[in-house]
């Protein structure tokens, strides 16, 4: 099997780079590889099917790695340009409360992969599903990709074929291995935007919680960043999607990461010893066991009169000492846990780390083997959660099947 430019991953950043090579490139044969026997399936999945493409609030601040997303995504068109514009797809801003996010206005995933399959079809790109590529080589000023069954020589390539989140979609970091072989250098590779592991002995009593608060990463005393948003607390992980937008810290604070979670990020310290002076002065004699109730969801409130106050819940609440109250108070404002890990790469939604911003140049072309372009999840860098990791997908999938498809125009001259 030949073709001209083969696209190995047919994820966001595959369909779009395949789309820039065939618009700027009519001539040429694009042929996009895919592992699993349809293509878009993490797209579908994308936002809880809803597929969260964007964000309005783009910025340095919500990128995370050696590469500058930023940098890539300012040269690129935004979302309404791209999907509004040139692929017809009506988009809203909004929705569940996600502040910036711009969504498809069907509400559906499906109508973004719909329209990337269609406008493929009308320029004349090929999909290639059910092949799994096992070895890449340089050959005769282009390049062999290997799988069981299939021999694909190609004059260009394009790697997209992600990192190793959720590899129940087919990113798996096979190809990240492979790349890797071939001299690639990689940044540290853990999981990003995903549940942070902490001590279960710590979360007894509280899996199944959610509460609204506020949450830092810590290394020491040092405040890394402080996000808000509903934590979720399970049976070995905090999670919630301010959590997730910590967990990129992993790959560098490794054994020295801390949470540090504020449950009542909207009452001063003052104000809560206030507030909890009036509820001792009126529930005198009843038990400790309800000294937060109408704080807190039950299995929260208990928790944190059992960890601040190691006595029998039965105590009278009149019996409370300063010192407790104080040991209550510092829980509610500054609940801590040690960070002992990520969760599995089935639990992420990408990942952190990935082939080093020294192995590409401006165009997203490889720096090791001219003709070979990098783009999507594979390339080090990560976004929070909102958007900004599909942004990546389609900015970088451009610019790279732009940069591809023009260098095969310009040999052809």
């Amino acid at each position: 099997m030949t073709t001209d430019i083969a696209v190995l991953g047919g994820g966001a950043s595959g369909l779009s780079a395949a789309i820039a090579a065939k618009e700027v490139c009519r001539s040429a044969h694009v042929t996009i590889i895919e592992k699993l026997p349809r293509v878009g399936k993490k797209i579908i999945a994308s936002g809880n099917g809803k597929c969260n493409l964007s964000n309005l609030n783009l910025s340095e601040y919500n990128y995370h790695g050696s590469v500058n997303a930023m940098e890539t995504i300012a040269k690129m068109p935004d979302h309404k340009s791209f999907f509004t514009d040139y692929l017809g797809v009506l988009c809203v801003n909004g929705s569940e409360g996600r502040e910036g996010g711009v969504y498809p206005r069907s509400n559906s995933s499906t109508t973004i992969l719909n329209a990337m399959r269609l406008k493929l079809a009308e320029l004349g790109a090929e999909e290639f599903c059910g092949c799994e590529i096992t070895g890449i080589s340089p050959k005769n000023g282009g390049f062999e990709l290997n799988s069981k069954d299939e021999k694909i020589l190609c004059r260009r390539l394009i790697v997209a074929a992600g990192g190793y989140a959720a590899p129940s979609f087919g990113t798996d970091g096979a190809v990240m291995r492979l790349l890797k072989n071939m001299g690639y250098k990689t940044s540290k590779i853990c999981p990003a935007a995903a549940p942070l592991r902490v001590n279960t002995n710590d979360l007894k009593g509280l899996k199944g919680v959610r509460v609204k608060g506020e949450i830092s990463a810590l290394s020491g005393e040092k405040i890394l960043r402080t996000e808000k948003g509903e934590l979720q607390f399970n049976e070995n992980n905090i999670s919630g999607i301010c959590v997730f937008n910590l967990a990129y810290l992993f790959a560098d604070y490794e054994g020295c990461l801390k949470l540090q979670a504020d449950l009542l990020p909207d009452i001063s310290a003052n104000e809560l010893t206030n507030y909890l002076g009036k509820i001792i002065k009126s529930r005198t004699d009843m038990p400790l066991e309800e000294l937060l109730t109408g704080i807190f969801v039950k299995n929260l409130a208990v928790y944190l009169v059992k960890k601040s106050i190691p006595r029998p819940l039965t105590d009278k609440i009149s019996t409370l000492s300063n010192r407790e109250k104080s040991a209550l108070i510092a829980n509610i404002k500054t609940l801590t846990f040690e960070v002992t890990g990520c969760s599995p790469w089935q639990n992420a939604q990408s990942t952190m780390g990935g082939i080093h911003a020294s192995c590409v140049d401006k165009n997203l072309q490889s720096k090791l083997h001219k003709g070979l372009y990098l783009c999507g999840e594979i390339l080090d860098t990560a976004g929070d959660c909102g958007g900004y990791n599909l942004q990546w997908a389609w900015s970088s999938g451009m610019l790279a099947g732009g940069s591809c498809g023009k260098s095969l125009k310009q040999e052809a001259k």
